[in-house]
């Protein structure tokens, strides 16, 4: 399977069932993400444990990409430290907006999000849960759009 497929097939998986879906009531962090481009909107809820994502949720509305992208994120911070969270999202920012970034083996399934570079009109669809995981980690304010 090449990467193209790839791509593809972790995309629509991950829109068709989402992980993570839904929302944490006793969050630590929590923000809100649009991008009045594609109209993708999403809330991110967070629960830590120290400096470790315990639990991590999203809800809203968003093309597959974005959709995806949430889900992925998702799966792949749970359980992991604010550090290794900041890493992680400079190697997927890196690997959206650089064109000739390769998929550091280290990203696992999110290195299907290097597809997306084809399309640089959806880049801020699939960065969009990013951005809004800083806010909810209190790296920025509580609202983050793409703007």
């Amino acid at each position: 399977m090449d990467l193209k497929e790839l791509y593809r097939d972790v995309i629509l998986d991950h829109n068709r069932r989402p992980r993570n879906f839904g929302r944490i009531e006793a969050a630590d962090g929590q923000a809100e993400g649009n991008n009045p481009l594609c109209g993708d909107r999403l809330s991110l809820t967070v629960r830590l444990n120290g400096e470790r994502i315990e639990d991590i949720r999203f809800e809203g509305k968003g093309c597959a990409i974005s959709t995806a992208s949430a889900s992925l994120m998702t799966e792949a911070v749970k359980g992991k430290e604010r550090a290794a969270v900041r890493e992680l999202f400079d190697k997927v920012h890196t690997l959206l907006t650089q064109p000739d970034a390769a998929a550091d083996g280290s990203l696992g399934k999110l290195a299907a999000l290097s597809g997306v570079r084809e399309f640089p009109v959806r880049v801020k669809c699939a960065s969009l849960c990013w951005h809004t995981l800083n806010a909810a980690l209190g790296h920025g304010p509580p609202a983050v759009t793409t703007e």
